[in-house]
Order: structure tokens, then C-alpha cells, then sequence
């Protein structure tokens, strides 16, 4: 008679569990060839929106900034709105110039909308580290260097009312990319599945580095290109060691 001892798997580390700020995106399997044109012009509605929204984003980050200092918390009214505003952008940039993955019009919502191809979530933080908030600018500058080169030319980082606004947009190698996918789309009337999960991992190591700057986890975002429309849920973690068979032998 033998027996096999079950194997346990070790609770994940900090870096083997998901990134609190998750990043998903389905790419519309029908396109419109030449739509991606005048998308410029069908955004404007959702900017000029957006615009006194980010400027919201500017003042409530200083007053959540003050918040933690004190008491090692986000307000919740204030995280709820600023990640509102971020999947807000998020859409429309999938939408339009940040993608180009969909054709659906995106909604005019802070909420996330179910059904909608993109999305964006951050899992609120129970406590905050109070003097880390105070530096986490400087802490990112490795990510915004290269940050900036994928976005170069773009808003994602702007200056506002005395605060800081961090932002992502077109521009750099993400907009070269995107452009190419437009002219291929046109042409062709196909997306490369290879360059829109490069696009969609670009945007995600964004929006990640844009998450923690604005002071919503204490997280350090991952130095790596997660590709494709879902967010990683985790790496999957083997137990320490082979399974350890035990057994007697039966007369």
C-alpha cells in the first residue's frame, strides 16, 4: 500500500501576486478600415470633459497626499473619483490614438462599465506608508525615463494648478505603433494580433507607473512588459520541492 503526500504551494511574495492596478482590453475582431481618421475629431466631446476632470485629479491627489501623511489613508470619495478618471482615459485612449482596438464609442462614465472592451481597476489600499508618498516621485524617475520614451511628445506629464498631474497619451514609440496598426488596418483590414497585445503591454506599464505616482499603491511597478488585452492574474507558484511518497509494504 502506498500513499502520496499532497503538495502545499507556498504563499505567493509581494512580486508574485497581481499588480493592484490592472490594465484589460479586448480587441474588436471587426474594424473599420478608415474610422481610426476622425477619431481625433470624435473624441472631443470626452476631452473637453476630461480636461477640468484632470485638473480634479490635480487637486484632490494633493489633499489625498496631505490625507495619507496624517493617517496612512487614501480617502475613499477621492480614490474612487481619481481611478474613475483614469478608466475614464483609459477608454477613450483605447478607443482612439493610445490603441486604436475598438470601435465602440466609449462611454461617458467614471464607473466601470460591464461589456465595455476596456477597462481599468486598482485595488484600494487598507493603509498607506505616510513618508513614502513624499518620494515616490523621485522613486519612479527610473520608470518615467522610460516612460517618457514610449510616450515622448505626449501629456503624461503635465503641470497644473501647482500640482502634479500624471498622465499618459499619444506620442513616442507608442504613437508610431499605433499609426502603423492604423495603415496595416487600412490596408489590410486586419490588426496584427502581435503589435496590438506590444501596444496593450506598452499602455499597461503606463498606466501602472501613472497609478503609483499618483500615490495609489505602495506597489513598485514591475520593470517588465505584460503583452495582451488581460492583465496577468499571477504567476502560478510550484511548491519547494518534488512530492514526497511514503508507503509500507503489506504482507
Amino acid at each position: 500500500m502506498s500513499s502520496t503526500t499532497p503538495l502545499t504551494p507556498r504563499a505567493p511574495t509581494p512580486e508574485e501576486r497581481p499588480y493592484p492596478i490592472r490594465v484589460r482590453a479586448q480587441q474588436d475582431g471587426s474594424l473599420s478600415r478608415w474610422l481610426w481618421l476622425v477619431k481625433w475629431l470624435l473624441i472631443v466631446p470626452h476631452m473637453l470633459i476630461l480636461i477640468p476632470l484632470w485638473i480634479a485629479f490635480c487637486l484632490l491627489s494633493l489633499v489625498a497626499l496631505v490625507a495619507i501623511v496624517i493617517t496612512g489613508r487614501y480617502p475613499r470619495p477621492i480614490f474612487d473619483f481619481n481611478v474613475g478618471v483614469m478608466r475614464w482615459s483609459w477608454r477613450v485612449g483605447y478607443y482612439a490614438y493610445d490603441a486604436l482596438g475598438t470601435d465602440r464609442y466609449p462611454p461617458f462614465a467614471l464607473a466601470e462599465v460591464p461589456g465595455y472592451p476596456a477597462g481599468l481597476s486598482v485595488e484600494y489600499p487598507a493603509r498607506l506608508h505616510r513618508a513614502l508618498v513624499l518620494v515616490k516621485w523621485l522613486l519612479a524617475i527610473p520608470h518615467l525615463l522610460i516612460v517618457g520614451i514610449l510616450f515622448s511628445g505626449s501629456a503624461w506629464i503635465s503641470w497644473q494648478a501647482g500640482g502634479e498631474v500624471w498622465s499618459w497619451g499619444g506620442g513616442g514609440l507608442v504613437a508610431l505603433l499605433v499609426l502603423i496598426a492604423g495603415i496595416v488596418l487600412a490596408v489590410t483590414g486586419q490588426y496584427p494580433r502581435p503589435l496590438f497585445d506590444l501596444i496593450l503591454g506598452l499602455n499597461r506599464w503606463g498606466l501602472r507607473v501613472a497609478g503609483y505616482a499618483a500615490l495609489m499603491t505602495d506597489r513598485y511597478p514591475p520593470f517588465r512588459l505584460d503583452l495582451g488585452g488581460d492583465d496577468p492574474g499571477g504567476t502560478t507558484v510550484p511548491s519547494r520541492g518534488p512530492a514526497v511518497r511514503s508507503g509500507s509494504g503489506s504482507g
